[in-house]
Order: structure tokens, then sequence, then C-alpha cells
């Protein structure tokens, strides 16, 4: 039998027993649940599922999940496009702390972006600094480089940036 695995987006607001709802309609049409993230932001509820379902209930199982809407849980279902990043390349984790400001996602993405290698994950947070209040960004990042890649060149691209937005950075083999 072939199977087919399903990447679903899904948001609505918080509220309990949005998880159950999600994994009840997924296994009543005998689908796996294969992989997640989920998040509480801003009052909703977040979350990135794979799923894999036998080939021919995969429809059905769509259709089912976007029937949720009714629910007040809008769900997008797409069809997997292969199992991931190849697994061999270095694997780099980034961390970044440093006063809130625009553009500081938007400036590290493009340094990263221009040399090739894939963020894979990105985590963000804000705090306030412990003695004067003001408001620190935190990045968490896990980058995939290219085998061709230079991780110093990379390095040293994102230290030069972080020293010229005033932010401490450290990237290191995950």
């Amino acid at each position: 039998m072939s199977t087919a695995s399903l990447v679903l987006t899904v948001i609505g607001a918080d509220r309990p027993g949005i998880v159950e709802a999600l994994s009840k309609t997924i296994a009543d049409h005998g689908a796996s649940w294969l992989e997640s993230r989920m998040a509480h932001l801003a009052g909703h509820f977040v979350g990135l599922l794979r799923v894999s379902v036998a080939e021919d209930r995969a429809a059905e199982l769509a259709a089912a999940l976007r029937a949720l809407e009714a629910r007040g849980l809008r769900v997008i279902v797409e069809a997997a496009l292969g199992e991931g990043p190849d697994r061999s390349a270095p694997r780099l984790r980034l961390e970044l702390v440093g006063l809130d400001r625009p553009g500081i996602v938007r400036e590290i993405s493009r340094a990263i972006a221009e040399r090739g290698v894939n963020v894979e994950e990105l985590e963000s947070h804000t705090s306030s600094a412990p003695m004067s209040g003001e408001t620190l960004f935190h990045v968490e990042a896990w980058l995939r480089l290219p085998h061709e890649a230079d991780p110093d060149e990379l390095r040293a691209a994102l230290e030069k940036l972080a020293n010229e937005m005033m932010v401490e950075l450290s990237l290191a083999p995950d």
C-alpha cells in the first residue's frame, strides 16, 4: 500500500481541545502523526505537522482537516516535497542576543542566504534586560550548509554583521 506524506499548517484562537481535534481527525482517517511543532503566539495556537496516510485516503483526510475551519481552526494541507535536507551536510546552531530593533532577522537571514545556507529552524523571542529593562531580542536558529560552503567564511561574515549591529552572536556545530 502506498502512503502519502502531508504537511499541515494550523492556526486558530488558542483554547483547550485543539490538539485533540487534530489528532482525532488524523486517527479517524488511519493516518499517523509523524512530527510537529506547536506554540501559543499572541492568543493563537499555531502548529506545523507532518502526517502519513494511505494514498487513497489522503484527499479524504485533507477535506476533513479543512472542515475543522467550522470549529475556528484553519488548516492548510500540502503534499510533502521530500523527506528533508541532506543530513550529511554540516549543520550549525546560531544564537543571537541584542537590543531589539527592526531588521535584525532580515540582516542575519540575508547574510545566510547569500552564502546558500538554509535556515532549517528559527526560534525567537524578546525579554527585558536585567538591569536596564530594555527589550532584548533572542534568536536561536539551526542552519544547514551546502557541502561546498566554508563554515569559517560564514562565521566571519556573521561576526562582522553582529559587530555592526552591536549584538552577541555565536555559531557552533550542532
